[in-house]
């Protein structure tokens, strides 16, 4: 069957120039057609990898106009990414709940007044605190963040499901864990480790981390996590059975499991360990997640194990991109 995709419903990712946001806007552009992917940024000018199609400067938290521009435009899928990341949100707690919480109601009420007819929001590993069990995290457990970032998440899957369940705002979500790219750099997240520490590799540098070097994390190359996010949102209604936000797991290893992965494929590269505020952060996180709910529901399952990520990304980190930060 042939779909023109010119007719194709229009998509806008706000948000788009984050580490999720580039990916997720290139790949939805090869499946839907260029001009029916719309990147948002706060930036004023588009991103360099962002320039093949359609930007737009917006500020999410510009009720008005953020409301206006998707009416206008008849945009009728959102992926909403917009964010303070947890480390970042630490240092300023005030305007990363408004940030982290306003944008979304915006996005909700203009589904919940049908103007938009599915929603992607995400969520994080960092809903979970330390009373939750850190091995295999179910699905459902005891979530006790204690990062804005953590709380504004655990809100934000509440409010999701209350819009679900209220309103029939059709609404998906991932908790995702730490994401590993080369295709931007970090944004100030507790897991950034795993990508600072391969441009350090390829530098020919040392590196220090600022976890300790037995803190197990849950982590995920970002083509399963892009995959996933699309497959989620393109599953079934009736498939989608959670609507707060889903577990998801690629692979769960430490700073200095990493490290010698890294020193297997690239010899002379050391390690060395600085725990900083990062580390509070890092240990009120699970260790590993269980994520059958996502596999049985929807049919996850992750392609890349922490070799053949380790490999993807020394062959394509590029160093130069450090200049341009």
């Amino acid at each position: 069957m042939h779909v023109n995709l010119e007719f194709m419903n229009k998509t806008l990712i706000i948000g788009a120039a984050g580490q999720i946001g580039t990916e997720l806007v290139l790949e939805l552009r090869q499946r839907k057609g260029v001009q029916n992917v719309i990147a948002a940024d706060l930036k004023e000018d588009c991103p360099k990898g962002l320039a093949d199609g359609p930007y737009v400067q917006m500020d999410v938290l510009d009720r008005e106009s953020v409301r206006s521009y998707i009416i206008e435009n008849e945009i009728k899928e959102v992926y909403l990414l917009a964010a303070l990341l947890s480390a970042t949100a630490e240092k300023n707690p005030a305007f990363a709940w408004k940030l982290n919480m306003e944008g979304l109601f915006t996005i909700l009420d203009l589904a919940k007044e049908g103007h938009i007819s599915k929603i992607f929001w995400p969520s994080s590993i960092a809903v979970f605190g330390p009373t939750t069990p850190k091995v295999n995290t179910p699905q459902l457990t005891i979530m006790e963040p204690t990062t804005v970032y953590g709380i504004s998440k655990q809100a934000g899957e509440r409010w999701c499901e209350y819009y679900f369940n209220n309103y029939d705002v059709d609404v998906r979500s991932i908790r995702y864990p730490g994401l590993i790219s080369y295709t931007s750099l970090p944004g100030g997240g507790t897991t950034d480790y795993a990508v600072d520490i391969f441009y350090q590799a390829k530098l020919g540098n040392n590196y220090s981390c600022f976890l300790s070097e037995d803190t197990a994390l849950p982590m995920m190359y970002m083509k399963d996590a892009i995959r996933a996010t699309i497959e989620l949102m393109e599953a079934p209604k009736e498939q989608v059975k959670i609507r707060s936000a889903y577990n998801l797991s690629g692979c769960s290893f430490t700073p200095k499991e990493i490290a010698a992965e890294i020193k297997d494929q690239l010899s002379g590269f050391e390690i060395s360990y600085a725990p900083d505020f990062r580390q509070q952060i890092a240990d009120s996180w699970p260790g590993s997640i269980d994520d059958s709910e996502a596999r049985n529901q929807w049919g996850w399952k992750e392609e890349f194990n922490l070799q053949m990520m380790v490999k993807t990304m020394l062959e394509n980190v590029d160093v130069s991109m450090l200049d341009n930060a």
